[in-house]
């Protein structure tokens, strides 16, 4: 990964900073993408400390066609054309469905699935553009194979389906140009996504509940770290990698091995 540029959206904690850091360790070129411009600087200024060729902070919607486009051109132009980028953007709203507010059902569709068709889109553009291929990731999730046990999850689940039958045909389609897509499935991760939509008086409690839920369903008996599933995400960017594409790299501590595993 040495001197090459890489595309992170949701950088700007969780998964995507883990990556971001990760990557910066190997001496690449970090674009740190993210809805909240503190948040990207502050993942760009640490990228920096831990060795990163270059460093990049974007403050970036991805649901807005005209933001992707502005940050990937600005890559582009301060960092080199993305050999690498990780699709990674996500939020989570929870309701019963026959509750929820179709703006909520809208938002994260627009920010899960068409943030990943438009940091994909405008990606790949730049890599045809400059003549060489690279390597895509999504962050997919287990939702988009098996229902969650705790319920409540069909419009994150949907959306993330559908990054999961995106990732499929991209690949397809881009092969021939050298370019390899392929999603990550990380399981219930310590992230601040963990918590979300839980009110702030009962996020100690939610979380004590969430890691004795893991002890008892995760076959290695925790949460993952973000760290772990960026370790999976950096193969799959790398070199290491390059006969994979069109695949789903499940890193959910066995999770999914207790289920219909049909993708």
């Amino acid at each position: 990964m040495k001197d090459e540029p890489v595309v992170i959206t949701g950088a700007g904690s969780g998964i995507g900073r883990a990556v971001a850091l990760l990557c910066a360790e190997r001496g690449a070129r970090v674009a740190v993408l993210d809805i909240a411009a503190e948040r990207a600087g502050g993942v760009a200024d640490e990228a920096s400390e831990l060795g990163a060729a270059a460093v990049l902070a974007v403050e970036c919607d991805v649901s807005s066609e005209a933001a992707v486009a502005a940050a990937v051109d600005r890559c582009v132009a301060e960092l080199g054309v993305p050999s690498g980028v990780f699709a990674n953007a996500g939020i989570e709203i929870n309701a019963p469905i026959d509750q929820m507010r179709l703006t909520d059902w809208q938002r994260v569709l627009e920010v899960n699935l068409t943030g990943t068709f438009l940091t994909c889109k405008h990606t790949v553009r730049a890599m045809l553009a400059g003549g060489h291929g690279g390597s895509i990731v999504c962050t997919s999730s287990p939702s988009a194979i098996v229902g969650f046990a705790g319920g409540d999850n069909a419009a994150y689940g949907a959306s993330k389906g559908g990054i999961s039958a995106f990732v499929r045909s991209l690949a397809l389609d881009y092969a021939r140009h050298g370019i390899r897509v392929n999603a990550v499935i990380p399981g219930a991760t310590d992230t601040p996504l963990l918590l979300a939509g839980v009110a702030d008086d009962r996020r100690q409690s939610a979380r004590t509940e969430i890691e004795s839920q893991a002890r008892e369903q995760v076959p290695l008996q925790r949460l993952g770290q973000p760290r772990e599933v960026a370790y999976a995400v950096a193969w799959l960017l790398s070199d290491e990698a390059t006969y994979v594409t069109g695949t789903q790299l499940v890193c959910d501590g066995g999770l999914l091995a207790k289920g219909a595993n049909t993708f």
